[in-house]
């Protein structure tokens, strides 16, 4: 039976430290600040974005949430990156994503200072990440990597399958990978014969967004499953359902050697290192 990889402890660890450090950096006069915009009124994003707020006062920071109209202009809304990014008061900005189509997510994306980018969308920070230099690394990609490495300290060598090719988890989760020496192959909608290449991970990495659509006998035995998706099935009877990840948990916690659960794997550990990302940059910026 794998070792469960219990996110939600993980990030509460994650969280204990930022506090304690961040204690110390207000002690220097400085007090992390997070600037958090978004744009409409989706229920689920507004829900992220209460949850954002409440976890950075909760570690000490300063939270600052900018709720916008869907009907704002693209140039309304660069103009208030834009004061975020001459505010001294401010070290991180997050603009919730999606935006609506009116708008051009990227220039937006590459609006916000990279120094202040704690998203880790931006251009810059791309390219850092890719050529292994220091800028801020997406969130949920960086929550995987430190549970990952909480289960092997020492990657080199490994087999490392990542399914799914986004910017936001896939690309950036594989170039993580390869800077721990990793062999890292990424998989994707017209990948062939999926199930074989799964099963030479040592490392599975699912963040495709299909339900349960990773098998037990996908799984090499003993093998690090890291399971990102989050799909909600209906329940028969029309009640409530519930959440399933990307991988067949049921299925596959015999197999694997270690796994996350899904709930409470990789979700928790998104926002901690939002928060993680936002102290480095007030560190930082002073």
């Amino acid at each position: 039976m794998a070792d469960l990889i219990d996110g939600k402890a993980r990030a509460q660890t994650l969280r204990d430290t930022i506090k304690v450090e961040t204690s110390e950096l207000v002690a220097k006069g400085t007090t992390p600040g997070l600037a958090v915009v978004i744009v409409g009124s989706d229920p689920a994003s507004q829900v992220y974005v209460r949850s954002k707020g409440k976890m950075a006062k909760e570690v000490g920071f300063n939270s600052f949430t900018h709720e916008l109209p869907e009907s704002i202009s693209q140039k309304d809304l660069l103009e208030l990156v834009d004061t975020l990014n001459n505010d001294a008061a401010v070290h991180g900005i997050l603009v919730q994503l999606p935006l609506p189509n009116h708008i051009d997510e990227q220039l937006v994306i590459n609006t916000i200072s990279p120094d202040k980018d704690v998203d880790g969308f931006h251009i810059n920070n791309v390219g850092k990440l890719v050529i292994g230099g220091e800028g801020f690394v997406p969130c949920t990609p960086l929550g995987c990597w430190l549970m990952i490495k909480d289960q092997c300290a020492d990657m080199s060598g490994m087999n490392a399958v990542v399914v799914g090719r986004s910017n936001i988890v896939g690309k950036p989760m594989a170039s993580l990978l390869l800077g721990e020496s990793c062999t890292v192959t990424i998989a994707h909608s017209r990948t062939r014969d999926l199930p074989a290449l799964c099963r030479t991970a040592d490392i599975l990495v699912a963040a495709v967004g299909r339900p349960e659509m990773i098998k037990a006998d996908w799984i090499k035995p003993g093998a690090i499953v890291i399971d990102v998706g989050i799909n909600r099935i209906d329940a028969e009877d029309g009640g409530r359902g519930r959440l399933v990840g990307d991988v067949d948990f049921a299925g596959a916690e015999p197999v694997a050697g270690a796994i996350t659960p899904v709930p409470g794997g990789v979700g928790p550990m998104t926002i901690a290192c939002l928060l993680r990302n936002t102290l480095q940059a007030a560190r930082r910026l002073g």
